[in-house]
């Protein structure tokens, strides 16, 4: 009888070791999904508020420069969409489809149609790759800059990258008298 009740009991404990395993995977995929949703949903608004600032720029102001050595807004705006794609292209193991410089540097995108153009389609580049990152291939190394780190963290630094540059041209915008978009927290 004793021994039937150390078994039972044991055997109890199993399943419900069992039962809270699978329950902690499944709340793992769910937690995983979740934010793989919201880091789409965070770069697709990320777009967003960065198209408010190329709207509420002009072609005369996108030259703008607050001092010679800075770069102007055009510049400021291509090196974001550059490191869009180097920096995202990193994080998803490929090889950027842009050269680094090559954007900036150019004489391409002179209008604000231009500019606003290659920037918009930096941001879609970057969301396809997030869109196409999973729990499992978001946990894998890779290096970014001679460091290592996890996928998910080089699109994180991606977009840190793209609100920092972002932010420097809101000065820009309020220097040439231009009232910066409304923040765009959610």
């Amino acid at each position: 009888m004793k021994t039937t009740k150390i078994v039972l009991t044991v055997v109890a404990l199993v399943v419900m070791a069992s039962v809270l395993v699978s329950f902690n995977r499944a709340e793992n995929k769910r937690v995983a999904l979740e934010q793989m949703t919201q880091n789409v949903a965070d770069w697709e608004r990320a777009k967003a508020y960065t198209k408010s600032y190329l709207d509420a720029s002009t072609d005369a102001s996108i030259n703008f420069k607050p001092t010679g050595e800075m770069r102007s807004f055009r510049q400021q705006m291509l090196h974001l969409a550059e490191a869009n794609y180097g920096l995202s292209s990193a994080a998803a193991g490929k090889q950027s489809p842009v050269a680094f410089g090559s954007m900036e540097q150019s004489d391409k995108y002179k209008t604000k149609a231009e500019l606003t153009t290659a920037v918009m389609d930096s941001y879609d580049y970057v969301i396809g790759i997030a869109k196409g990152m999973n729990d499992a291939t978001g946990g894998e190394m890779v290096k970014v800059f001679n460091m290592d780190m996890t996928r998910q963290v080089a699109l994180a630094k991606t977009f840190e990258h793209q609100t920092h540059h972002r932010g420097q041209t809101t000065v820009y915008l309020r220097l040439s008298n231009i009232k910066p978009p409304e923040e765009k927290l959610f």
